[in-house]
C-alpha cells in the first residue's frame, strides 16, 4: 500500500472511475492519504461522484508518472469520523478554504480489498493487494 501511496503522491493527479447507471464516469483527483493503515481519498458529499460511489462503491483509479502507471481497483468505504477527515485536511491544508471536517460535506473514503497493478511498456506488471 505504501508503494501505491507514494506513486499517487508523485503523480500528483490520478483519475477516478465510477459508474453512473450504465455510463462510466472518470474525473481527476489529487487527494490521497494513509490513515490508520488504510489508503484514503477525499471528495464532497454534494458531488455526483459521492452519489455514484454510494450506489456502487466499486471504483478504479489510474495514475501515470515517469513512464509507469498504476491502476487500483477496489471498494470504497466511507469513514465519517472527524479524525479521518481532519487527517486528510491536515495533509491538504489548501482544501480548508472549501472543506472542514465538521461541515457535513467533507467525505473521506478508504479502499477495501484493493488490488493494484504497476505497469510500464518495458517491465512486467507488478501486483499488490491491500
Amino acid at each position: 500500500m505504501e508503494k501505491v501511496y507514494e506513486f499517487l503522491k508523485e503523480a500528483g493527479t490520478y483519475y477516478l472511475a465510477t459508474v453512473d447507471g450504465d455510463q462510466p464516469r472518470v474525473r481527476p483527483f489529487g487527494t490521497v492519504n494513509i490513515f490508520e493503515g488504510k489508503l484514503y481519498i477525499q471528495t464532497g458529499k454534494k458531488k455526483d461522484v459521492s452519489k455514484q460511489i454510494a450506489k456502487n462503491p466499486k471504483v478504479e483509479i489510474c495514475a501515470f508518472s515517469g513512464g509507469k502507471w498504476v491502476r487500483v481497483s477496489g471498494k470504497l468505504v466511507e469513514d465519517d469520523r472527524v479524525e479521518a477527515k481532519k487527517a486528510m485536511l491536515d495533509a491538504y491544508p489548501e482544501l480548508r478554504g472549501m472543506y472542514n471536517e465538521n461541515d457535513g460535506n467533507t467525505q473521506v473514503l478508504y479502499f477495501e480489498n484493493a488490488k493494484a497493478e504497476f505497469s510500464s511498456f518495458t517491465a512486467p506488471p507488478e501486483k499488490v493487494e491491500f
